[in-house]
């Protein structure tokens, strides 16, 4: 029987619609029997933060990040037609109106079909994000961990 086939992604924006593709074609892969990582790097990473403020010790310019940045997959800004929020509402309603999953639940699905998340230690330190603030269940790694992923992958995305 052949090795199974391998995914991977590299979420580098943090916009919704950026990262609901990421995620849509993450759990494609997925049920079609690949192995998938989506690498969280930089402004990617916002897809992991969890809703809720998880009180953790920071320096003033981690603190700025940290309000600047969304906090979770909802607070997301759209890459295009933002409208100053109004266009992350109007693309829910219409997902809504046609039964699309929306990204928490792509995020949901993913960990339940096993989707590697992998979150850039890297990138967390120099945004002062720390683990306490990030989903559970999730891994953390640098680019060698995504690397090592992506070295012997049949499909590779940077989005």
């Amino acid at each position: 029987m052949p090795d199974k086939k391998k995914t991977t992604i590299v979420l580098f924006s943090g916009d919704y619609d950026k990262a609901m593709a990421a995620y849509i074609i993450a759990n494609g892969a997925a049920a079609y029997d690949h192995e998938v990582t989506i690498f969280h790097t930089f402004w990617g990473l916002n897809a992991l933060r969890k809703v809720n403020h998880t009180p953790v010790k920071k320096g003033l310019l981690e603190k700025m990040f940290g309000k600047m940045m969304p906090k979770g997959t909802n607070k997301m800004s759209l890459s295009k037609m933002n409208y100053l929020g109004m266009g992350p509402k109007m693309i829910k309603k219409v997902m809504k109106k046609h039964n699309a999953m929306p990204l928490p639940q792509l995020v949901d699905m993913a960990q339940e079909q096993d989707v590697n998340l992998l979150a850039c230690t890297m990138t967390m330190d120099l945004l002062g994000l720390q683990k306490e603030e990030l989903l559970d269940g999730i891994d953390y790694g640098g680019v060698a961990a995504y690397v090592g992923e992506a070295e012997d992958g049949n499909i590779s995305l940077f989005i």
